[in-house]
């Protein structure tokens, strides 16, 4: 220590030396603690892909070990609310007064798409209108030719067919952002079924899977089949992907440009916790069917929770060409930046 009249200085090679000292000690002791816990999960299956290779990844730079295990949304919510996992993930939305009463943060995680996935042999470049796609659903159309269908497809021979309609059979995220955007495209739908994780069919000729990957295998397994899925769950199996109408008239094709238009009109709130739905924005190149999904952590668990925000940290800032690649939707800056405020505030970062 160095010291005269107005100030006692510590010689630099010494304050670094200790400084470095301080930071190996913390690495090592956070390595130490990392190692030796995995980080548990479940939840969503629509976010699945991306949060798999993030897991990968985030493994491999840290060393730091993630299980997360895909439920759906409802089985997600139900490990959230009986402490069984350190954070779920959910595609539906907690209100703030649920997230109070449960003892849970939220926050987003990534955006995606729901797209209308289709096995039409012969068919290719299948157009649905919004009234085409609530009458899939609603189980009023039940042959592919029926003039619901063929008015936006002109030129296209389709067949005199029975179609099936595939759709979720477990509690679901993607259900209720389904149902949801049917319920902003249709009244009827809206007053008779609303927006829900599950829910009883109308019709007689439709199926269901579980997980987003049971949706995908029914429709790759069954002939003159259409159904929701999201959008990488869709392209990793080869499924035709139909071009869906948007709130403004247009036909967009599902894209990762279309999902960021769309997504760019999204407003998720912190004070709030996040809590919105971004179905059918607007746009005329807005991709009608996005989704953002969501972590909850306990609020009693800071320690915990910090490992969880730590790992979200780092998909924010690392992980976008990984969600990129897959078809999903970085957050933006902006709203990370939200996020991160948030995590602050309630002694989460």
């Amino acid at each position: 220590m160095i010291c005269n009249k107005l100030q006692c200085r510590q010689p630099l090679n010494s304050f670094r030396t200790k400084l470095i000292t301080v930071a190996v000690a913390s690495t090592v002791l956070l390595t130490s603690l990392n190692a030796n816990d995995v980080l548990k999960g479940s939840g969503a299956s629509f976010p699945y892909s991306v949060y798999q290779k993030w897991v990968k990844a985030y493994n491999k730079e840290t060393g730091i070990k993630i299980d997360y295990i895909k439920k759906g949304s409802s089985k997600g919510i139900k490990d959230a609310k009986a402490r069984s996992v350190d954070f779920a993930g959910t595609d539906k939305p907690l209100s703030p007064k649920v997230l109070k009463k449960n003892g849970l943060y939220q926050f987003p995680g990534v955006v995606g798409a729901i797209t209308m996935g289709y096995n039409l042999p012969g068919v290719t470049g299948l157009k649905l209108s919004r009234r085409a796609t609530v009458a899939i659903a609603n189980g009023t159309v039940k042959f592919w030719d029926d003039t619901v269908i063929a008015s936006a497809n002109a030129g296209i021979k389709l067949p005199h067919t029975k179609l099936t309609f595939v759709h979720r059979a477990d509690g679901s995220g993607t259900t209720y952002n389904f149902t949801y955007y049917l319920s902003k495209v249709d009244k009827i739908w809206r007053k008779t079924y609303g927006a829900k994780k599950s829910l009883n069919w109308p019709g007689d000729h439709h199926i269901g899977g579980k997980t987003n990957s049971g949706v995908a295998a029914l429709l790759k397994q069954t002939k003159y089949s259409v159904g929701y899925i999201d959008y990488a769950d869709a392209s990793n199996n080869a499924i035709a992907m139909a071009t869906v109408e948007n709130r403004a008239g247009y036909y967009i094709k599902p894209s990762l440009k279309s999902f960021q238009i769309a997504a760019s009109k999204a407003t998720l709130d912190p004070k709030k916790d996040f809590y919105a739905v971004i179905a059918d924005p607007k746009g005329p190149e807005s991709y009608p069917m996005v989704a953002a999904t969501f972590i909850l952590v306990p609020s009693e668990n800071p320690e915990m929770n910090k490992r969880v925000t730590a790992f979200f940290d780092w998909c924010y800032t690392n992980g976008q060409d990984i969600a990129k690649g897959l078809g999903f939707v970085p957050l933006p800056q902006s709203l990370t930046n939200k996020v991160k405020t948030y995590w602050i505030q309630k002694g989460i970062n």
